[in-house]
C-alpha cells in the first residue's frame, strides 16, 4: 500500500483543542460545514488558525505525530473556550465565504462535466447507429458520421483554447469498439490541429479514425476478445480488419479516399514492421500517421485484457519509450504536449500528499489540471474538484490506480473504460 495514499496514515492521538500548536498536523472530528477550513485534515499555519479551531467548541481533536514539524507537548490545563478578537471574525468570515465559493465552483464544474458527459453519450449513440447502418445503408452511415466529424472538428478548430473532460461513463464490454472509435476520432483530429493540417484535412483525419476498425465488425468475437495469445491464423485474420473495413466502406462512393488510406494504414510502422504492406517512412500517409500514434495510446489504455490496461500517464510514458522508431517522433511528441504530462484519467499526488484523479486539461495551462481530490470526510458527490494553480499546489508523481486501497479507489473511481470529450473553454 503507498504509504501517502491515506493522508495521516499512522494512527492519531486525542488531544484538547487547548494544546493545539502552529505546526500540529490535526483532523476536526466534526461534520465539514461546521467549521470554516477547506478540509477536515490541514497542518495549523499560525496562532491565528490556533484561536479559530480553539473557538470551536470541540472536545478535542486527532494529532498526528507523523505529519507535524513539532513534537507533541505535555498536555495543558483546562481552559475557558477562546475567544476570538476583530481579526479573527473577519479572517473566519472570509475563510467561511471562501469555502463556499469552493464548494459553488465545483458545483459549477461538475454541471459542465455533465453537460459534456451528455454531449459524449449523445455521439455515442451517434456512432453506434452509423456503424449497424454501413452494411445496410452506406450513404446514410457516412452521411451522419460527416456531420458527426464535422461537428466535433468545427469545436476543435473554431476554438481558441480547448478543455479535453475525462468521462466517466463506464462503457460495456460490447461496445467497447464505439469507444474507442470516438476516441481515436476525437484525439486525432486535435492532434491533427497541433501539426498544423488544414481544416479539410482535421475532417478527414476525424472521419477516417472515426472507421479505422469498422473491419472488426465482421471479426469472429472470440479473436476479438482473446485475453491469451492469438494462433497464428487468429493473427492473420484479425490483421485483415483494414482490408475488410474498407469492403465495407466500398459500398458507398462518398467516403473520402484520404480516409479510406487511413483505414488502410493505421497499423504501418515507419520502419516497415507494421502491416498489411509493411510500409517505411514517407510511403505511410501523414493523415494515417497521425491516427497511428492515437490508436497506439488507446489501445495502451484499454487492451484486450483489462488486467495490463496502463492509465493515460503510463501508457504515454510506455509508448514513447517502446515506440521510438515505429512511430513518428513530432506526432508523439505532439501527442504527449496536447494531451499534458498527466492526461485526465491519470491518479496523482499532489504536493501536500492529497491524492486525487485528473478530470480536465486546459490547452491554457496545461501544468494546471482541474483534479478531484479524496477526502473520506466530504461525500464524493460534494468532494472538493481543485485547479493547481489556485491552490498553489503541485503534482508529484502520478500513481498506479490498481495500487490505491478500496475506499479511495472506490471514492476517485479510475474507469477502466477511458474516454474523453471537448469543449470550448
Amino acid at each position: 500500500m503507498i504509504r501517502s495514499v491515506l493522508e495521516f496514515i499512522e494512527l492519531p492521538v486525542k488531544i484538547s483543542p487547548a494544546d493545539v500548536k502552529v505546526g500540529y498536523a490535526i483532523k476536526l472530528p466534526v461534520g465539514w460545514m461546521k467549521h470554516p477550513f477547506l478540509t477536515n485534515k490541514l497542518v495549523v499555519e499560525n496562532q491565528q488558525q490556533v484561536r479559530i479551531i480553539q473557538s470551536l467548541d470541540l472536545e478535542f481533536v486527532y494529532f498526528y505525530p507523523e505529519r507535524s514539524s513539532v513534537a507533541l507537548d505535555n498536555p495543558s490545563e483546562p481552559q475557558e473556550q477562546a475567544s476570538l478578537d476583530i481579526a479573527d471574525i473577519q479572517a473566519k468570515t472570509e475563510m467561511q465565504h471562501e469555502k463556499m465559493r469552493r464548494i459553488e465552483q465545483a458545483k459549477a464544474q461538475r454541471r459542465e462535466l455533465q453537460k459534456t458527459e451528455k454531449a459524449f453519450a449523445q455521439s455515442v449513440v451517434q456512432v453506434r447507429q452509423l456503424m449497424s447502418q454501413i452494411g445496410s445503408r452506406p450513404l446514410n452511415a457516412i452521411q451522419d458520421a460527416d456531420m458527426l466529424v464535422g461537428q466535433l472538428a468545427d469545436t476543435i478548430l473554431g476554438a481558441d483554447a480547448l478543455v479535453l473532460h475525462l468521462i466517466s461513463q463506464a462503457g460495456k464490454e460490447q461496445e467497447g469498439l464505439y469507444y474507442h472509435a470516438l476516441n481515436v476520432s476525437i484525439l486525432s483530429m486535435m492532434l491533427a490541429k497541433q501539426l498544423k493540417f488544414s481544416a479539410e484535412q482535421v475532417k478527414l483525419v476525424g472521419l477516417g479514425a472515426l472507421f479505422h476498425d469498422i473491419g472488426k465488425l465482421k471479426v469472429p468475437a472470440q479473436i476479438l476478445r482473446k485475453t491469451t495469445a492469438l494462433t497464428t491464423p487468429e493473427e492473420n485474420f484479425l490483421k485483415l480488419h483494414g482490408k475488410l473495413g474498407l469492403d465495407l466502406l466500398k459500398l458507398s462512393d462518398q467516403f473520402p479516399d484520404a480516409a479510406k488510406t487511413i483505414v488502410e494504414q493505421h497499423h504501418e510502422y515507419l520502419d516497415g514492421s507494421g502491416y498489411p504492406a509493411g510500409l517505411k517512412a514517407e510511403q505511410i500517409d501523414k493523415l494515417a500517421r497521425a491516427v497511428a500514434v492515437v490508436n497506439e495510446f488507446d489501445n495502451l489504455c484499454h487492451p484486450v485484457d483489462p488486467s495490463k490496461a496502463r492509465s493515460p500517464h503510463h501508457a504515454l510514458s510506455a509508448m514513447y519509450k517502446s515506440m521510438k522508431g515505429k512511430l513518428g517522433d513530432v506526432e508523439m511528441k505532439l501527442l504527449i504536449k496536447m494531451m499534458g504530462i498527466y492526461p485526465p484519467g491519470t491518479v496523482v499526488q499532489l504536493s501536500d500528499q492529497r491524492i486525487g484523479i485528473v478530470l480536465s486539461v486546459n490547452e491554457e495551462a496545461m501544468l494546471y489540471p482541474n483534479i478531484l481530490i479524496y477526502d473520506p470526510d466530504v461525500p464524493r458527490l460534494e468532494a472538493p474538484v481543485i485547479t493547481l494553480a489556485a491552490d498553489g499546489l503541485k503534482i508529484e508523481k502520478a500513481i498506479r490506480a490498481k495500487s490505491l486501497p478500496p475506499e479511495v479507489y472506490g471514492y476517485l473511481n479510475p474507469r477502466a473504460q477511458i474516454s474523453y470529450y471537448v469543449q470550448q473553454k
